[in-house]
């Protein structure tokens, strides 16, 4: 009968030996504290970031600023659909109008490695392998066709193709995804003409020094709304052969602010807000015939 309380005294011990532990250093005097690790909402709150300017959000993004994606060539406005979308994230971070300080960086630059002077780059960056090797990028905030865009009554004005486009000389911006659709998707028999500057390349179509040109399929109603006479988009293609080409804000490589800037682009796109800037600015660039 010795062995009921042995058998009641160890089950106790197991018990305890599995209750939660209080941590709480109640001794007096004891100076010992346990710093509760911060929460995601606590780690993206706006006085916990760490910025270029304390205080303020910087972003960059290159000069001049063009429409659609931006209005009057002042991307602090608010007008046009990146400058929106730039203060859009700004606000689901806490920025208010006022905290929002914009840098000029050219398109190359902005993913080139090394270290960055803007907390995040918004510039027409599509998300590719190679870019993200030396910046980290946002989760996308926009998906992107590339488009031919063509002078009325050219040889390749009425292309219903890709394939009619392999004789073309095209035109297109250096160290873009354009350039690479042009490479990789149209495959033209000529090397394309490859020029430093986008208004390079709308200049060279104006003068008939090319037969076409890529550019991303927004753009590409600007460039016949505004910039180019006469001039049609021949057609819009993917750039991919799957995965769809995405838009990201750049950030330097590591960035303590990726987790809190992918935070704000998902508020936004559950709220429908996206969306919303997307049909404001960019709502023309439906119905472009589809080449293949």
């Amino acid at each position: 009968m010795a062995t009921r309380p042995l058998m009641l005294l160890a089950l106790a011990v197991a018990v305890a030996g599995c209750a939660p532990v209080d941590n709480t250093d109640n001794t007096a005097g004891s100076g010992t504290t346990t710093a509760a690790a911060p929460s995601q909402s606590t780690a993206c709150a706006k006085e916990q970031l760490q910025l270029v300017t304390p205080g303020k959000l910087t972003i960059g993004t290159d000069k001049p600023a063009y429409e659609p994606w931006f209005k009057d060539d002042d991307p602090s406005n608010g007008q046009g659909f990146e400058s929106a979308v730039a203060f859009a994230v700004a606000g689901e971070m806490g920025f208010d109008r006022s905290e929002v300080q914009w840098s000029t960086v050219k398109f190359d630059s902005a993913y080139a490695p090394g270290e960055k002077q803007f907390d995040f780059d918004v510039n027409q960056v599509s998300i590719t392998p190679q870019r993200a090797g030396a910046v980290a990028f946002s989760k996308g905030y926009y998906t992107v066709k590339q488009a031919i865009v063509a002078v009325e009554g050219g040889k390749y004005a009425g292309a219903k193709s890709l394939a009619e486009l392999k004789d073309a000389k095209i035109g297109v911006q250096v160290g873009t995804t354009s350039l690479e659709a042009v490479k990789n998707v149209i495959k033209p028999a000529d090397d394309p003409n490859v020029y430093n500057e986008q208004i390079d390349v709308v200049t060279a179509l104006k003068n008939k020094q090319v037969d076409a040109v890529v550019v991303d399929l927004p753009t590409a109603f600007y460039v016949t709304a505004a910039q180019v006479d006469n001039s049609k988009i021949v057609g819009q293609f993917s750039s991919t052969g799957g995965t769809p080409e995405e838009f990201g804000l750049v950030m330097e490589k590591g960035s303590a602010l990726k987790t809190c800037v992918d935070k704000a682009v998902d508020a936004l796109k559950s709220k429908g807000e996206l969306a919303k800037i997307e049909q404001q600015w960019l709502g023309s660039a439906a119905g472009a015939p589809e080449l293949r």
